[in-house]
């Protein structure tokens, strides 16, 4: 049997998230409570290290944070291959 073509057409406009993570870290329900403006969270990562961007929560690409007019963004320097 042959198999149809696939209309990738179809599915460029279903929408994704995308996110850029920074880092992350560990804290307890006490430490978190603790939280007020002017707080400082250490991350697991150093200050010039890439952010990762994640579609739907998988990695895809690894970047660097811009500003863009009043905004911050994301240069992508680098893709995620599959495995």
């Amino acid at each position: 049997m042959g198999s149809k073509p696939v209309d990738i057409e179809l599915l460029m406009h279903i929408p994704l998230r995308l996110t850029a993570e920074l880092g992350s870290t560990t804290m307890s329900i006490a430490q978190l409570l603790e939280l007020g403006n002017g707080s400082v969270l250490e991350l697991d990562r150093a200050a010039d290290a890439p952010v990762d961007v994640l579609v739907n929560s998988r990695p895809v690409a690894r970047g660097e944070i811009v500003a863009v007019d009043h905004n911050f963004g994301v240069r992508i320097t680098g893709l995620i291959g599959r495995e």
